[in-house]
């Protein structure tokens, strides 16, 4: 029978077509850290418990999943910074809508990229209408950051059309966009998989901490043990990386004669552009180096571990610090006409969440015009010697993890069965469940 011939009972029941969009080949793993690989993979596993003959759409090939193109295609971070890669994008989007038509989805679930979803959750529906096929559903997983623009929440309301249901990684925004008319889940931060993805750490009482290896790490890569180490994590798109790490250098450079022995840590996102440009670069570094790949959340969190600060490009891996209880410093640089643009248009001061949903500059930030190496460097020499102030950054991480653990809010969204973990991804899948079948797990 044709998938529009078939009871709507039947097809979602018994052979549900999944699609799942994260866009690229291996594109779980695009994220820092591998806690969009995770989480998706959590999610997927979870959803096949529920749906044995289920048929999944674009994802990661390793879990039984397809690929459309590389991620790198359209991993672009910036308003101007995407100019040149519009007609590049224009040819992916198209290329994904029309698969989607030819697959016929039951499910739709788009990943974070929200300029790139949201254009390929429009297209899709505006095209189901003409042909006369049933439409999927759509979840989209991360909800943009309307509250971080001012008008932001207003625009909630145009996805309402094309959106049918958002899951939302921060406390406070799924009441906010269910009062603008979209159905929205807290699902907790992707971050927090990893605690599930390690042994042996920690997510009962509500503390959620995850403990690596430090002496591993150290005997793995040669370290000595009277090294200081700062982990670097200088981004995933190559247009931050070459914009960041050049500061980072010249950071190091300035602060490196104030310890008798310093080693830097850099984790290396699995990105073929990004990994080409680090190790091109790092020679000329003017501390030792130890490269860390991208796609092992063991050795991760044993880098994390061995290290006694760390300094971060974006806001979001700052979560990752505070699993791993270590302080951190968040620094960021744009094309000066984005800069502006954010000065202009942002409602709040902090870019790290974190602060954001603490609303304290617990984290310090150095940013834009600020993100030089004479200001980073006495940024990162005060953390590094002020045990006051990393033991604040370890304190908060408590209360902030705490809050992003979706086990706060599941009674109230009723989606889950106890008996369940509450992971971020099962959480999602449940929701799913819940939404398309009327069934709760």
């Amino acid at each position: 029978m044709r998938r529009e011939q078939v009871p709507v009972s039947f097809r979602q029941r018994k052979c549900a077509r999944f699609g799942f969009q994260r866009w690229g080949a291996e594109s779980f793993h695009r994220r820092w850290g591998g806690f969009w690989r995770h989480y998706c993979v959590s999610f997927y596993e979870f959803f096949k418990k529920a749906f044995p003959f289920s048929r999944p759409f674009h994802g990661r090939r390793r879990q039984g999943l397809d690929t459309l193109f590389p991620m790198e295609d359209i991993a672009v971070m910036g308003i101007w910074e995407l100019l040149p890669h519009l007609t590049k994008f224009r040819l992916r989007l198209n290329q994904t809508v029309e698969s989607a038509l030819t697959f016929q989805p039951h499910v739709v679930l788009t990943v974070d990229s929200k300029g790139f979803s949201f254009r390929f959750l429009k297209h899709l529906r505006a095209r189901y209408g003409p042909q006369g096929l049933a439409t999927p559903q759509h979840f989209h997983y991360v909800a943009p950051s309307f509250w971080a623009w001012r008008g932001g929440e207003s625009r909630l309301k145009g996805l309402v059309g094309f959106v049918d249901h958002l899951f939302c990684i921060l406390p406070f925004e799924a009441q906010i966009c269910r009062s603008y008319g979209l159905p929205a889940t807290f699902v907790g931060h992707p971050a927090l998989e990893d605690v599930f993805d390690l042994k042996n750490n920690k997510c009962m009482d509500r503390e959620w901490k995850v403990q690596g290896d430090a002496e591993e790490f150290r005997k793995k890569y040669g370290v000595p043990s009277g090294s200081k180490i700062i982990s670097v994590l200088p981004g995933s798109r190559v247009q931050e990386v070459t914009r960041m790490l050049p500061i980072y250098a010249r950071t190091l450079e300035l602060i490196k004669d104030f310890f008798s022995e310093l080693t830097v840590v850099i984790h290396v996102a699995p990105n073929k552009h990004v990994q080409d440009y680090i190790s091109d670069t790092v020679h000329k570094w003017p501390v030792p180096v130890v490269l860390v790949p991208g796609g092992s959340t063991c050795t991760k969190y044993n880098a994390f571990s061995a290290s006694q600060i760390a300094l971060c490009t974006s806001g979001t891996v700052a979560v990752e610090m505070q699993l791993a209880r270590l302080p951190c410093v968040v620094a960021y640089r744009a094309n000066i006409l984005t800069e502006r643009f954010i000065r202009y248009k942002a409602k709040v001061p902090y870019i790290s969440l974190p602060n954001i949903v603490l609303d304290s500059p617990i984290i310090p930030e150095t940013l834009f015009e600020a993100c030089t190496p004479p200001q980073l460097a006495p940024v990162l020499l005060e953390l590094m010697h002020d045990e006051s102030l990393r033991q604040q950054q370890i304190t908060a991480a408590n209360k902030f993890l705490s809050l992003l653990n979706p086990q706060q809010k599941v009674d109230a969204d009723s989606i889950c069965n106890p008996s369940f973990e509450y992971t971020p991804s099962v959480v999602a899948a449940s929701a799913v469940l819940s939404s398309t079948v009327g069934t709760s797990v």
